[in-house]
C-alpha cells in the first residue's frame, strides 16, 4: 500500500516534514511554492530557522499542538533532560564491563603521570646538558626521556584499545536494547511515528549517547587528571608564576557557560533535521514507484532539499559557534602564555628560576592549557550530545499501550480456536469517530467466517483486534472463552497465523522466509509446508532453492510466488486460527487462481477469518458477516443473503454475469 501525500497525512494527523515550521509548510498539493524552492538563498532558510535555535533551553523540541508534525513528530515530543540524569541513565549499559572500566582508568590514570615525568626530562636536559654542556649527562638522560616514551606508547594504546572496546560494546548492547525495545510497542505507537525517524535514532542519536557516557567520560577524566599533574608540576617548579598561570582559568569556565546552551539548543535541531531527512528519504524511496509514474520526482527533491537545508543551516549554526567559542578560548590560552614568559623572564633574570624550569614551566602550562581548553569544548560537546541521547530516553520511555495481564496461567497446550466478538466497539486512538460498533460475530471451532463490505466498514480493523494490535473500546474479544486481555501478548499470537493483502517477504532466504513462523522448524517440515502451499516446484528450480535470495521485500519473486510463499509460512506456523486479509486481491486471475487449493489447505481443521472485497471467493463460507459504516448489517450464508436482497445482494448484483461464470477452483473451501 503507497503512502498518502504530505497533504493527506496532515489531514489525519500523520506525520508530514514540511508541518514544524508554518513557513515551510507546503500547499496542500504537496508542491512547494517557487520561492521556496532548491534555488532559496541561504541566508533566508537560515532567518526561518532562527527563532528555533534562540528558544531557551528544553522548548527546542515539539511543541504540543505539533507532536504529530515535521521532523519532530517523527520523533514526537522529546523533552529535556539534565545531563547527570541522562548519565544515571544510560551508565547501566556500560556495568558489565566495569572491570575492563577499571582497567581503562589505571591507564587513564598513569599516561598523564608519564607524560608529566616526560616534560620533566626536558629541565633535565637544559640544565645537565645543554647549559654545562656536559655531554656525559646526555646518556642518562636520553635513556630516561626514552623509557618514559616508550612507557607511555604502551599505556596510551591500552588506554585506547580498552575505551574503544567498552565503547563500541556500549554501542553494541544500547542499539541492541533499543531495537528490541521498539518491537515490544504497541502498533498504534508506530501509527504516529516515521520510520525514518526511529532509523536515525537508532544508528547516529545511539552513537552520540557513547559521547555522553563513555569517551566523554574517559576523556574527563583524562584531562582533568593532566590537570592536577601538570598544575604540581608548576606550583613545583615556582608557586607565584603558578598562580600567575592559573589566574586565567576561571575564563575557560565562563565562557563554557555562556556557550553551551546555546550549543545544546543548536544540536538539538540539528538532530531533529537529520531524523527529518531519513523520514523523507525512506518515504520518497519507499514509494518511488509512485513517485516516477506521477513524475513527482522534482517535487519530492524539493521535499527533501527543504529538510536537508534545514540540517545544513542548523549545522551551519553549530559550526559558526564552536567557531567562536575556540577562538575565544585561543585568545584567553595566548594572554595566559604572554603573562607567565614575561614573568617567567624576570624569574629567570632574578635566579629564582632556572633555565631549564623556564623551559618546562612552559611545557607544562602548554599541555596544562591544552586539557583546560578541551575539557571547556568536551562540556559543549557533551550538551550537544544530551540532545540525542534526549531522543533515546524519549522512545525508552514509550510503554505498550497494551498492558500484560499482572498473573496470566501460560496456555499448554493449543487452542481450540472459537472466537467471539461480544458487542465490540472501538476507535483508533487519537479519532473520535468510532470504526466499531457493537460488533457481536460467533465463529465455532474450524468454521470459516468472511467479511465483506464497503472499504472503510471496518473489517480489518476485526481482525487487528483479534491479534490484538489493539484492544476494543467497549466490549471483547475472546478465543475458547477467554477474554484475549487475559492473554500474554505472546501466548495469544503463537495461536493465530496472519495472512495479509500486501504479502511481507524479508531480505533473506527461502528457507528463512518460511521458517519464520516457526523459527525452530527442521528442513523436513520447511519443505513439507512448502509442498502443501504448491511453492517446493518453482522453489526447486531457483539457483540455489531453499537457499536462493529473494531480495529486499522479496522483489525477485513474482506476486503468485510471494503468496506461497506466506501461505507455507503459515502453514509450518500450524495455529489453531487463521486470519485471511484480501489473500488475492493484488494477484491476477490467473496467479489467483493457482493459490486457490493452497489455501484451502491451509484452512483445513482451522477456525478462519477471511476479509475479502471478492464475494467470489467467500460464498462458501460457513457464515458471511456484512459490516456497513462499522455496524453488522446482515449475517447468514451465501444463499439467504442473496434471497434477503439487502446490502450483500446488492454487492452480489455488482459482479455481474461472473458470479455465474466463475469456475469452482474460484472459491475457497471452508470447513467440510
Amino acid at each position: 500500500m503507497t503512502c498518502p501525500p504530505p497533504s493527506l497525512r496532515r489531514a489525519h494527523g500523520t506525520s508530514s516534514p514540511y508541518a514544524s515550521h508554518p513557513e515551510a509548510a507546503s500547499p496542500a498539493g504537496g508542491e512547494a511554492p517557487r520561492s521556496r524552492r532548491i534555488e532559496l538563498e541561504v541566508v533566508e532558510v537560515e532567518e526561518l530557522v532562527q527563532g528555533l535555535l534562540i528558544q531557551p533551553a528544553g522548548t527546542e523540541g515539539v511543541d504540543a499542538t505539533s507532536a504529530s508534525s515535521g521532523a519532530g513528530s517523527a520523533g514526537g515530543f522529546t523533552p529535556a533532560i539534565a545531563t547527570r540524569e541522562l548519565f544515571r541513565r544510560f551508565w547501566p549499559y556500560a556495568r558489565p564491563y566495569r572491570r575492563r572500566v577499571l582497567i581503562a582508568l589505571v591507564f587513564l590514570t598513569l599516561a598523564p603521570a608519564i607524560q608529566a615525568l616526560t616534560i620533566w626530562t626536558y629541565k633535565l636536559a637544559v640544565d645537565r646538558v645543554l647549559v654545562p654542556q656536559d655531554l656525559s649527562a646526555l646518556v642518562w638522560v636520553g635513556g630516561l626521556f626514552a623509557t618514559l616514551t616508550v612507557l607511555g606508547a604502551v599505556v596510551s594504546f591500552g588506554d585506547d584499545y580498552l575505551v574503544g572496546w567498552v565503547g563500541s560494546r556500549f554501542l553494541f548492547d544500547l542499539r541492541a536494547r533499543v531495537f528490541a525495545h521498539l518491537h515490544g510497542l504497541s502498533l498504534d505507537f508506530f501509527d504516529r511515528r516515521s520510520v525514518g525517524d526511529l532509523i536515525s535514532r537508532l544508528t547516529g542519536d545511539v552513537a552520540a549517547i557513547e559521547t555522553v557516557v563513555l569517551s566523554g567520560l574517559a576523556d574527563g577524566i583524562s584531562y582533568t587528571l593532566r590537570i592536577v599533574f601538570f598544575s604540581a608540576a608548576l606550583f613545583f617548579l615556582d608557586p607565584l608564576l603558578a598562580l600567575a598561570a592559573l589566574a586565567i582559568t576561571p575564563a575557560f569556565w565562563v565562557t563554557t557557560r555562556r556557550f553551551s546552551r546555546t550549543i545544546k539548543a543548536a544540536s538539538r535541531e540539528k538532530r531533529r533535521r537529520i531524523g527529518a531527512i531519513s523520514a523523507v528519504a525512506e518515504e520518497s524511496l519507499g514509494n518511488v514507484a509512485v513517485v516516477q509514474a506521477y513524475n513527482r520526482q522534482v517535487a519530492e527533491s524539493v521535499r527533501f532539499a527543504e529538510q536537508a537545508r534545514g540540517a545544513f543551516v542548523a549545522e551551519v549554526r553549530v559550526t559558526r559557534l564552536r567557531g567562536i567559542f575556540s577562538g575565544v578560548v585561543d585568545v584567553i590560552e595566548m594572554v595566559g602564555v604572554l603573562a607567565v614568559i614575561a614573568l617567567g623572564t624576570m624569574a629567570l633574570s632574578s635566579g629564582r628560576l632556572t633555565l631549564g624550569g623556564l623551559t618546562a614551566f612552559l611545557a607544562y602550562l602548554t599541555q596544562l592549557y591544552s586539557p583546560v581548553r578541551r575539557l571547556s569544548r568536551l562540556a559543549n560537546a557533551v550538551f550537544a550530545a544530551t540532545a540525542s541521547a534526549e531522543r533515546i530516553a524519549e522512545l525508552l520511555d514509550q510503554r505498550p499501550s497494551l498492558p500484560e495481564p499482572v498473573a496470566a496461567p501460560r496456555r499448554t497446550g493449543r487452542a481450540r480456536g472459537i472466537v467471539t466478538l461480544d458487542e465490540v466497539s472501538f476507535a483508533y486512538p487519537g479519532t473520535g469517530e468510532p470504526v466499531l460498533r457493537d460488533v457481536s460475530i460467533d465463529v465455532g471451532e474450524g468454521e470459516t467466517v468472511a467479511l465483506v463490505g464497503a472499504s472503510g466498514a471496518g473489517k480489518s480493523t476485526v481482525a487487528k483486534l483479534l491479534l490484538r494490535f489493539y484492544d476494543p473500546t467497549d466490549g471483547s474479544v475472546r478465543l475458547d472463552g477467554r477474554d484475549l486481555r487475559a492473554f500474554r501478548v505472546a501466548e495469544l499470537r503463537d495461536q493465530v497465523a496472519l495472512l495479509l493483502q500486501e504479502t511481507l517477504i524479508f531480505d533473506g532466504t527461502v528457507r528463512e522466509n518460511i521458517a519464520y513462523g516457526r523459527p525452530e522448524a527442521d528442513d523436513a517440515a520447511i519443505r513439507a509446508a512448502a509442498r502443501s502451499a504448491d511453492a517446493d516446484a518453482f522453489i526447486r528450480q531457483m539457483p540455489d532453492g531453499y537457499e536462493s535470495r529473494v531480495g529486499q521485500r522479496g522483489r525477485m519473486l513474482s506476486g503468485g510466488q510471494r503468496q506461497r510463499i506466506a501461505i507455507a509460512r503459515a502453514m509450518i506456523r500450524d495455529a489453531p486460527v487463521l486470519v485471511l486479509d484480501e489473500p488475492t486481491s493484488s494477484l491476477d486471475a490467473a496467479s489467483a487462481d493457482r493459490i486457490i487449493e493452497p489455501l484451502r489447505r491451509l484452512m483445513a481443521g482451522r477456525t478462519t477469518l477471511v476479509i475479502s472485497h471478492n464475494l467470489l471467493t467467500v460464498r462458501e463460507a460457513d457464515q458471511i458477516v456484512v459490516l456497513d459504516h462499522g455496524r453488522v448489517a446482515e449475517r447468514g450464508r451465501h444463499d439467504e443473503l442473496v434471497a434477503l436482497g439487502g446490502i450483500y445482494a446488492s454487492l452480489w448484483r455488482l459482479h455481474g454475469s461472473a458470479a455465474t461464470t466463475a469456475p469452482a477452483t474460484g472459491r475457497i473451501a471452508t470447513s467440510p
